[in-house]
């Protein structure tokens, strides 16, 4: 159960389990509280204030939890040129998706008094990796439908649409256009941010960013002749190399295998089907129009996916995974062709 709840947090070994759970209420019920009021200041311009209160909080709670469940019938395609729901949304996404050591992190950066402010290398990463993947998602769906579903918005409505996209795929579910008819390059690019999603120890699913983070700086150390891994100063232990090569192997197994049977069970498009196996995988929440009418067996299947996702392919290795007493015997190395 302690190496679960480690993989689960982030991989960080010392867990106080009550001290923990009592941070992450009160992170939760702070940030939520503060994302109702933001919200508010707009429902309020459109509903009467009971109705207005009630929208204000279901959004809050929807976001920050990476749910992405709008009462409305168009979800927020309506507040597509609003400042103060494009905006207010992906923030409450942006901290949902950064898990609780990173939110108490940040919080003992700026508020703790400390003779030195620092903040963890996986916080760093986490942020790092965050940041980057929302402006290369900004930049590529404002040009990608630039013409398409943008055509007619002015510079800011653009910009606007273009950051919600970035951010929601990365677990949220919500969706400020129209995502039936994205370009071929903003269906690609939406499900590459559905497949890394959110972080370690958040509420959202994918192989996580510090995955990601690993794997592209373990290229780069090969491109630069290094034999170590290392990143701001630090270097990363090949244990997380290894734990982040398996869980991006284990999780395009599930997808593939899973894929492959929609394929034969359902009549729709590959393209549509692989969004929305990952969005299951990534507990996204997108959908180009094809969940209501999947068969049972591949409603199933899809639940499956949402549940690996969540809860991780290594975790749930390491829940049923038996540990066993091997002899340490060092083999004799011998090197093979790669690529």
């Amino acid at each position: 159960l302690k190496n679960v709840m480690i993989n689960v947090m982030g991989g960080t070994t010392r867990i106080n389990i009550f001290q923990l759970l009592k941070n992450i209420v009160i992170a939760t019920a702070i940030i939520e509280a503060c994302g109702a009021i933001i919200l508010l200041t707009k429902f309020a311009q459109d509903f009467p204030i009971r109705e207005a209160i009630y929208y204000s909080i279901f959004h809050s709670i929807s976001a920050f939890c990476n749910a992405g469940f709008s009462p409305f019938d168009s979800n927020l395609m309506m507040y597509s040129d609003s400042i103060i729901i494009s905006l207010g949304i992906p923030l409450l996404i942006f901290f949902g998706g950064l898990g609780f050591t990173v939110i108490l992190d940040l919080y003992r950066y700026f508020f703790k008094p400390q003779k030195v402010r620092k903040l963890s290398l996986h916080s760093k990463i986490v942020l790092t990796t965050t940041a980057i993947l929302i402006v290369i998602g900004l930049v590529a769906f404002f040009i990608l439908e630039y013409n398409n579903t943008m055509k007619g918005f002015s510079f800011k409505h653009r910009f606007l649409a273009s950051l919600f996209q970035s951010v929601t795929p990365r677990t949220a579910g919500f969706n400020t256009i129209d995502n039936g008819i994205l370009t071929n390059g903003s269906v690609l690019m939406t499900i590459v941010l559905m497949f890394i999603g959110a972080s370690p120890g958040s509420t959202g699913g994918g192989i996580k960013t510090t995955t990601l983070a690993i794997l592209s700086f373990a290229i780069i150390s090969m491109l630069k002749g290094k034999k170590d891994i290392s990143v701001f100063k630090r270097r990363i232990p090949n244990d997380n190399f290894r734990e982040a090569s398996g869980l991006v192997f284990l999780a395009a197994t599930f997808i593939f295998v899973i894929v492959m049977i929609l394929l034969i069970i359902e009549p729709f498009r590959f393209e549509d089907i692989i969004f929305e196996a990952i969005s299951a995988f990534g507990t996204v929440g997108l959908s180009r129009g094809i969940t209501p009418f999947l068969s049972s067996q591949g409603k199933i299947l899809i639940t499956l996916l949402m549940y690996i996702g969540r809860v991780g392919p290594l975790t749930l290795i390491y829940a049923f995974a038996k540990k066993k007493n091997y002899s340490n015997i060092n083999y004799a190395e011998e090197s093979i062709a790669i690529g």
